[in-house]
This record gives C-alpha cells, sequence and structure tokens, in this order.
C-alpha cells in the first residue's frame, strides 16, 4: 500500500514573531528535510482580518471557513484559538466585526485530505490538542490524531471558563494571544505561559525560578 503524501500548511502572524513559534517553524523544516513530511507550505496572515466581503485578506477568510467546517464536522473547536471581537469608528460609530488571528496554525493533509487543523479542543473533555504535540507526532513520522469524532455535527459554543478564555494581561489588563501555550500582550509586550494552577506566569519569572532551582541543587 502506498503511503499518502502528506502536506503541512503552517499560517503564521508576521511580523510578531516569537521564539517559540520561530522554533516550531524549523522544526517543521526539518521534518521536510527528513522526509516526515511531504511538502510545507508557509503562509502569513495580519493580526486581524475584517469580516467583510470586501477584506483584502480573502484567502485568510477562506482558511477560517475551511476550519471551521472541519472542526464542525469532528465536533471540536477552533475558538480559540481564533476568537471574534468588534470595533467602532470614533468619528462615524460604524462597528465592524474583526476575527483575530493566532499566532501559529497548522493545517495537515493526506493526500487531498484535510485530516487536522491545530490547536483545537474538544469542549467536553477540556482537552486541546496544540501545535507542538501535532508537529511532535509529524516529526516521529506519525500522522497526529485530532481530538473528537469525524462525523459528528453537533454546534458547539464558545467555552465560558478556563485560563485561555479569559485571555487578559496580568500587566495592562489587555487582550492576550494564544500561541499554543505562549500568551503574548500585544499592548505591553508581556509574555508568559499558564502555570499548573492556571495561573499566567511571566516568561522572566519562571526563567527566574528555573535559575533558582538550578543554583538549589548543583553540587557545592
Amino acid at each position: 500500500m502506498t503511503a499518502p503524501t502528506i502536506t503541512t500548511v503552517c499560517h503564521v502572524r508576521a511580523p510578531l514573531l516569537l521564539e517559540p513559534v520561530d522554533r516550531q517553524i524549523e522544526t517543521l523544516r526539518a521534518c521536510e528535510t527528513e522526509g516526515a513530511i511531504d511538502d510545507l507550505l508557509l503562509r502569513s496572515w495580519p493580526k486581524e482580518v475584517s469580516l467583510t466581503d470586501n477584506s483584502p485578506y480573502q484567502e485568510a477568510l477562506e482558511s477560517f471557513d475551511r476550519f471551521e467546517q472541519w472542526a464542525e464536522e469532528r465536533g471540536v473547536s477552533i475558538r480559540p484559538p481564533f476568537r471574534e471581537r468588534t470595533t467602532a469608528s470614533q468619528i462615524s460609530g460604524e462597528t465592524n466585526e474583526l476575527l483575530v488571528m493566532p499566532l501559529l496554525c497548522l493545517e495537515v493533509y493526506a493526500d487531498d485530505e484535510l485530516i487536522g487543523v491545530f490547536p483545537h479542543t474538544d469542549e467536553e473533555l477540556e482537552e486541546t490538542h496544540t501545535t507542538d504535540e501535532a508537529i511532535a507526532s509529524l516529526r516521529t513520522g506519525e500522522l497526529p490524531t485530532p481530538l473528537g469524532d469525524a462525523g459528528e455535527t453537533e454546534t458547539r459554543s464558545e467555552p465560558t471558563t478556563g485560563v485561555v478564555d479569559a485571555g487578559v494581561c496580568p500587566d495592562c489588563d489587555g487582550s492576550l494571544i494564544d500561541g499554543q501555550g505562549l500568551f503574548a500582550c500585544p499592548d505591553c509586550g508581556w509574555i508568559g505561559t499558564v502555570s499548573e494552577s492556571g495561573r499566567y506566569v511571566s516568561q522572566a519569572a519562571r526563567e527566574r525560578a528555573n535559575e533558582s532551582e538550578e543554583t538549589a541543587v548543583a553540587p557545592q
């Protein structure tokens, strides 16, 4: 039996390239070089896309529609990392619906079949299949197995609880961007992760804690 052709499309938000995002892209390039995937396609999209018919980013909107259809068929959610927000013009008072794009998103194909969009969440199980996990599977030569069940069409509402949904910067109360485990605030520049207790921890604080642990266990 002939193995399927594996194509991975990596959508990344430019120019906001943080170290973990760069690392994931480099790992995907290594997968292509080593033959774990056959084709790697890199696509960029902006921070936000206007949800209108005349948006200059129709390709990004078409990708989002494709992701939503796939998620609905499996009974999972891609919100987050995608989310919508409304803005109002201070001059005209007109409102504008915007789609906020994630830092990085993957779609994986076996031949021409879309087998997975990452990250995505099974809200009933409260589990998320991250891009890191999907890339790790690809690196070992395995296809990442999505959550949910193919053929399930139940409509799921957006979750209302949990740290990821809160999305509030602990420094300036701005909106955090979910970078698949790394959160960033575009307003004040805060970067951090979520601790096991569900609290936001800045990257600098975590690095200091790690340095303290290393100092404590270092031989005297």
